[in-house]
């Protein structure tokens, strides 16, 4: 029995999860709880405890189902890209909402009234999928928060066209490790959200978005992705490159013979370079 790939597969020595009974050896299965993010942002663990890495971010109001709860921490799975870890127990929700829209901008600030002068109760993330109630002079009152600008949300099933702009929105952001906002966020993060944005569900690390997305090309074009050992960099015009990165420590773009002159400084290579398949609201 294969235990497969740990990050997206929700078993540990002592339980799974209960749909990989047969699949996968465990002492126990567990049905598992569905709950949702009530914070704006929250961090997903390799292990439970203050001194454990940090794998990924959950986005408020994305759902993930909790398979084991000890010490403050859940142990589950996040389902918008399936990727499992330990996250604080007390972000989460056991209820959960459909969402209506979602958090087409960087970040917006939810009001406690719909009124910009009112008390700020949260800060919202691109991406971040929310359920809207009432309606009020401009702003939007989001189930589990506050009041958001009309302006700031996008109707689910309304992406954006241009997965480059999108990700240019996130220039000047921090790197950071398992980052997924523009507070912080790492290389392949960005992409993850940039093509969330424009439709496309991606996986979260760079070496299984090189697996999944598009098809291999020899020629970079506008959009492509190029990937290396651990590393992932979106075309983003002719002859330059953006990506979240360490050697910056922040997102930057730059011209792509920097960026491959610093690989071969360091004996690395570009592995492939990923084409996405052209969508009816993206046009080739």
């Amino acid at each position: 029995m294969t235990r497969g790939d740990p990050r997206v597969v929700a078993w540990r020595a002592d339980l799974a999860a209960e749909h990989l009974r047969g699949a996968i050896r465990a002492d126990r299965y567990v049905r598992g709880r569905d709950m949702q993010l009530r914070v704006p942002l929250a961090g997903l663990f390799e292990h439970p405890g203050g001194e454990a890495q940090r794998v990924s971010e959950l986005l408020f109001g994305e759902r993930f189902t909790v398979y084991d709860e000890a010490d403050g921490w859940a142990w589950g799975q996040c389902a918008a890209d399936g990727y499992v870890g330990y996250t604080a127990a007390d972000g989460l929700t056991a209820t959960v909402v459909d969402p209506t829209h979602a958090i087409g901008v960087l970040r917006t600030v939810a009001f406690l009234r719909p009124d910009l002068r009112s008390r700020p109760v949260a800060m919202l993330h691109m991406n971040s999928p929310v359920a809207v109630g009432a309606r009020e002079g401009g702003y939007s009152a989001i189930a589990g928060s506050g009041w958001v600008p009309d302006r700031h949300l996008v109707p689910v099933g309304s992406p954006a066209d241009d997965h480059v702009a999108v990700a240019r929105m996130f220039l000047g952001a921090p790197y950071l490790w398992g980052g997924r906002s523009s507070l912080g966020v790492d290389c392949s993060g960005l992409v993850q959200l940039a093509l969330a944005r424009t439709g496309i569900r991606a996986p979260r690390d760079s070496d299984q978005q090189e697996a999944a997305l598009g098809g291999t090309v020899v020629e970079a074009g506008t959009g492509d992705l190029v990937f290396t050992t651990g590393h992932v960099a979106l075309v983003s015009g002719a002859d330059r490159v953006l990506h979240a990165n360490a050697h910056h420590m922040a997102v930057r773009e730059e011209p792509l013979a920097d960026f491959l002159a610093r690989l071969d400084a360091t004996g690395l290579a570009v592995s492939s370079i990923r084409r996405l398949p052209a969508a009816p609201h993206r046009p080739e």
